[in-house]
């Protein structure tokens, strides 16, 4: 697993601390200070921060050795937002974590706003998770320790941050795991594991017979040209005693542990990273713990659709015409638009139970891409007012996120001579596409679909908070919603 920097806290920086990680505010014109105490304040820091290009607009962290301490002074900007303050100390960590003799970290934001305090945390501890090698080297601990410094009262807060970057690292470890050693029935390995520890959360698992009795035509059609068969995993929590959940919450992730786009086979280039296909599924499963962490109100149900899309002697082909879990026929345009299948399928047993949401995630279109970029989350909703609190969410946790609309043309596209719907269409508006594919199988209910396509991968090199190879992308903005929906 992913090792992280421990945590403490301290209403003052400790004595012990051989780092301290505080900021810069305000303007350019009017630099100053921001959690560094007096004592070490009045030592000329900001004059020599302003020397070596430190200001509260500068990107790159200043390193300032003060006695036997270093300062790291990070640049927090006049208006300091979740995102920014989460990049700049995560920057901060990022410039010394490794630098011998770095053990025990202040943290010292000087913020008494909640929020700010968590994404300071948050952006520390995701730059101080370090991603285990499959390699002959032992692999030590982190050993390192960030100290917390701020109010007593909002240590909870920092403890938040914990869980939310823990979190983030369960989904980065599962992503970068290679695809030979993560099938669909490793997943259910895996996410028996990550359950383990609470009992508030359980785990069935559909195989390949259970999913053909179900009429699971999607998942079965894209694992069918694998010899590692499919899985419908779903991941259930429930909050303990006599707590009153306060809503039903269905997530959905794709879990595609490799997609070599099956008969329509993808190019070398667009293959290579194709073991981070099952993304969606490990945002959800670590969003679940994180809430059962948490002890949220809500009754959670997690639905991951796995499948290894290879191009076998059972492989589905073009213009074959399946049934899915809601009898629903489809007529299949392209092996290589595996994903809205096994959301489908997925989405349609999800609607059976009536939950007040439901929410998808998926590394679907490469036209989201196109759109929008690796970073925004392409948001897809039955209706703009829900779009817009999932978007305030994702602001919330520091993801960017912009609303898509499902168009008439989309629709169209979808339109089939042989069967009830296609599942795709022309190149163009191909992330509207499937998403209007998608809508056909949410039966009517309030929905969400994410499409976090580029978001998932950093090709390098790692800044900030965000490592080289997978981010964890998306959970972030998951445990954000359920926290939203547990108010």
């Amino acid at each position: 697993m992913a090792r992280m920097a421990e945590l403490d806290y301290a209403t003052g920086i400790p004595a012990d601390a051989d780092t301290i990680i505080a900021a810069i505010s305000g303007t350019k014109d009017a630099p100053k200070l921001q959690g560094v105490p007096d004592e070490l304040a009045s030592q000329g820091l900001l004059a020599a921060a302003r020397l070596l290009g430190g200001a509260p607009d500068a990107k790159t962290p200043v390193v300032l050795p003060v006695g036997e301490r270093r300062v790291v002074l990070v640049g927090l900007g006049d208006n300091p937002t979740v995102k920014s303050v989460a990049k700049a100390f995560g920057a901060g960590v990022r410039a010394v974590i490794d630098t011998t003799g770095v053990r025990r970290i202040a943290l010292s934001p000087g913020f008494d706003i909640a929020i700010l305090l968590r994404a300071a945390v948050e952006g520390a501890l995701l730059a101080s998770l370090r991603t285990p090698v499959i390699t002959t080297k032992v692999d030590e601990p982190s050993g390192h320790t960030f100290v917390v410094v701020c109010d007593e009262a909002l240590w909870d807060v920092a403890h938040t941050a914990e869980v939310i970057a823990t979190a983030v690292g369960t989904a980065r470890d599962l992503v970068n795991t290679p695809p030979n050693l993560l099938t669909p029935s490793d997943m259910v390995v895996e996410v028996d594991d990550l359950i383990a520890g609470y009992d508030t959360v359980s785990m069935e698992i559909m195989k390949k017979n259970s999913l053909g009795r179900g009429g699971f035509g999607g998942i079965l059609a894209v694992g069918g040209g694998s010899d590692n068969p499919p899985r419908l995993i779903s991941v259930r929590y429930e909050p303990a005693g006599e707590v009153e959940p306060k809503a039903h919450i269905a997530l959905i992730g794709k879990g595609i542990t490799f997609d070599s786009g099956g008969l329509d086979l993808k190019p070398i280039d667009s293959m290579v990273t194709m073991k981070g296909d099952m993304a969606g599924a490990a945002c959800v499963v670590a969003a679940v713990c994180a809430a059962a962490e948490l002890e949220l109100p809500l009754r959670i149900t997690g639905w991951l659709a796995m499948a290894e899309n290879l191009p076998g002697g059972g492989a589905y082909r073009p213009s074959d015409v399946l049934t899915l879990r809601n009898r629903m026929t489809v007529e299949n345009y392209n092996t290589d638009a595996e994903g809205r299948l096994v959301l489908a399928d997925a989405l349609a047993r999800a609607a059976e139970d009536r939950p007040d949401l439901l929410l998808d995630i998926a590394t679907l279109t490469g036209a989201k891409m196109i759109a929008l970029g690796t970073e925004p989350v392409g948001v897809f909703a039955s209706d703009d007012e829900l779009a817009a609190r999932v978007i305030a969410a994702a602001g919330d946790a520091g993801e960017t996120a912009w609303q898509l609309p499902i168009t008439d043309e989309a629709e169209e596209a979808i339109e089939s001579d042989i069967a009830d719907v296609r599942s795709g269409g022309p190149r163009f508006g191909g992330a509207l596409v499937a998403a209007a594919f998608l809508r056909r199988f949410t039966a009517g209910l309030p929905w969400v679909h994410l499409d976090i396509a580029a978001s998932e991968w950093n090709p390098g090199p790692a800044h900030d908070f965000v490592p080289k190879g997978a981010t964890g992308f998306g959970v972030r903005t998951l445990i954000s919603v359920l926290r939203e929906f547990a108010a």
